[in-house]
């Protein structure tokens, strides 16, 4: 029932569920699981089209599968975290459903960066599997750690006495995913990960001056924050 929750929550699959504080054990799982994915369809049409037509279609796919969510999220927090406004204006920005400048810029920067990186890498799933199985483990982190911004948000059903299970999952989520990475490439797989956590660490730390916390939006930035800078350094020539 979690990880069905977990991934109803993540991704359009799975139906309509109200996630709960457990669920966040599963997020991990689902993370890697799109991620692997994500992986097995880029080393399939690795040998049909160029490499940047591959990335286009990976990337693509990444937004049928997450549902825009993650994308939304990170456009949302570009036009509430990024201008110079007052706290309260910012969580309404990010509640509107209009798009402004500093959400396209970062939106459309977000996308080209994700397919000149992949587009550099020779597709391998351990890749996608590790850092796509990281964001969301981070994202999980992020609710288990910090404080909520906005109340009556969706995210505030994770909130709740946490289960034991969720610190031994997400700990487990990060040595694992860490390992992939390693696996896949040890000096540019662990650099990416660190890259990454540091791109997706700055948002938060952003957030919670801005906002004194987290939201929905900022966490599907963070995660797209931490895949995308995570893949550009590891595209890097290590």
């Amino acid at each position: 029932m979690g990880l069905r929750a977990a991934t109803s929550f993540l991704t359009p699959l799975g139906g309509a569920r109200v996630p709960g504080p457990s669920d966040l054990a599963w997020f991990p799982v689902v993370g890697l699981g799109i991620g692997a994915a994500l992986g097995a369809l880029w080393w399939g049409i690795g040998k049909e089209w160029p490499p940047t037509v591959d990335a286009a279609v990976v990337v693509a796919a990444d937004l049928a599968l997450t549902g825009l969510l993650h994308i939304d999220g990170l456009i949302d927090s570009a036009d509430g975290l990024l201008p110079h406004l007052d706290r309260a204006r910012r969580l309404t920005v990010m509640a509107e459903p209009q798009v402004g400048a500093f959400g396209v810029a970062a939106g459309g920067m977000v996308l080209v960066l994700r397919v000149a990186a992949l587009g550099a890498v020779r597709p391998d799933v351990l890749v996608l599997g590790g850092l796509w199985c990281l964001s969301r483990t981070l994202m999980a982190a992020v609710v288990s750690t910090q404080p909520y911004a906005r109340a009556g948000g969706l995210a505030e059903a994770f909130a709740g006495r946490a289960p034991r299970s969720r610190g031994v999952a997400l700990v487990a989520g990060t040595v694992g995913a860490v390992a992939l990475l390693m696996v896949w490439r040890p000096l540019a797989g662990s650099m990416g990960a660190l890259g990454g956590i540091v791109a997706a660490v700055g948002v938060l730390v952003l957030a919670r001056r801005r906002l004194g916390g987290y939201t929905g939006d900022v966490l599907g930035a963070s995660g797209m924050m931490l895949e995308t800078v995570g893949l550009v350094v590891a595209a890097a020539r290590w």
